[in-house]
């Protein structure tokens, strides 16, 4: 577990991200996953809807997993938060949840408008 540890935080340094940084860019994605799987779980959605928040989350997923590599990929990013986007204006949610995804919207945007910095 040190050792892998280390390693991350060697990653992140060599990617240009300081190693709070990495950390707080990857809490954003997992957040965000989370409140998407939670809204996912959430009574009967239309096929539409499912596709909307699945897409997002790979989009996330394969974000994190860039970051992992030291890899910013604003790309990734950007298609993630179009997504996120596309769930909060398409999908029926509830208050709390809209407000969770629309907090979890200004996180990435911003965290895309610092690159991560």
């Amino acid at each position: 577990m040190r050792y892998f540890l280390i390693a991350t935080l060697l990653l992140a340094s060599a990617g240009g991200l300081s190693a709070q940084r990495f950390e707080e860019a990857r809490g954003v994605a997992q957040r965000t996953e989370d409140d998407l799987q939670r809204v996912r779980e959430k009574g009967s959605r239309s096929q539409k809807e499912r596709e909307r928040i699945d897409n997002a989350r790979k989009h996330l997923s394969d974000f994190d997993r860039n970051l992992t590599h030291s890899k910013f990929d604003k790309g990734r990013l950007d298609s993630a938060i179009d997504d996120v986007k596309h769930v909060v204006e398409g999908n029926t949610l509830d208050a709390r949840d809209r407000d969770a995804l629309s907090a979890d919207l200004e996180d990435l945007r911003r965290m895309r408008a610092t690159r991560g910095r």
